[in-house]
């Protein structure tokens, strides 16, 4: 089982930077098309992490129930929000802090249950 934690991991991770990318890519080209977002290779390279993010979720869902592997992507939450701060200079506020700290416990419990 410990090889499908891993790979459950690993997929949140891979998603991670896919958002992270994506992000980036769309901050880059602030008015482009649609069409351009699309082809620029932040975009792009975004999309191939978000793809193979899915296919390791599909991996770990062999052997975690999904009422636990699903929640347990929630703590891509907690740290998007950190590299949301960090790099990109998004708001931390105290309502954001409380509700990131809910989303880890969460997790947590479902992760030890």
């Amino acid at each position: 089982m410990t090889m499908h934690w891993i790979a459950l991991a690993a997929a949140i991770c891979s998603s991670l930077v896919g958002q992270i990318l994506l992000k980036a890519g769309a901050e880059s080209l602030a008015g482009a098309g649609f069409v351009e977002q699309m082809l620029r290779w932040q975009t792009m390279l975004g999309l191939c992490f978000y793809g193979m993010g899915a296919m390791l979720y599909i991996a770990a869902l062999r052997k975690i129930p999904m009422s636990v592997a699903l929640p347990c992507t929630a703590a891509s939450y907690v740290v998007i929000a950190l590299v949301g701060w960090w790099f990109f200079g998004e708001a931390l506020g105290t309502q954001k802090v409380a509700a990131i700290s809910l989303i880890a416990a969460g997790v947590l419990v479902l992760a030890t249950a």
